[in-house]
């Protein structure tokens, strides 16, 4: 399991799901990590601009720019595409997570999340 997460940027148009997504990785062992937060895949692009980052959680569904929408801006800007994407959904739908993959995003949580799924997705890059 890599460790070395540094600086996590969590986009959520959710306040406290992006709580529960910094408490998760805790308890899963993530610790010493810098949290950066947006409310929507717009603002997560301008903090981008600016910032870096070594790991991107990001809600699927959100206003002013979804999370597919920002995973295919992400991979199509050559300062970003490295960064790996977790795209975190309550949909549960295959196509859809499949459809995620393909635009880039490294793998798809499904709610409600845990600090297992969490290591486990983060173990998978």
């Amino acid at each position: 399991m890599k460790m070395d997460w540094k600086n996590i940027l969590i986009v959520d148009d959710s306040k406290t799901a992006r709580m529960i997504i910094k408490r998760c990785l805790e308890i899963a062992g993530y610790t010493n990590i810098v949290f950066f937060e947006a409310e929507d895949g717009i603002s997560a692009l301008e903090f981008l601009k600016e910032n870096t980052v070594d790991i991107i959680f990001t809600d699927l569904k959100m206003p002013k720019m979804d999370g597919k929408t920002f995973v295919l801006k992400l991979k199509c800007n050559e300062y970003t595409k490295q960064i790996p994407v977790i795209v975190i959904t309550s949909m549960g739908n295959t196509f859809i997570d499949e459809q995620l993959i393909t635009s880039g995003a490294h793998t798809v949580i499904q709610k409600p999340l845990s600090p297992l799924k969490m290591r486990e997705a983060l173990g998978e890059i």
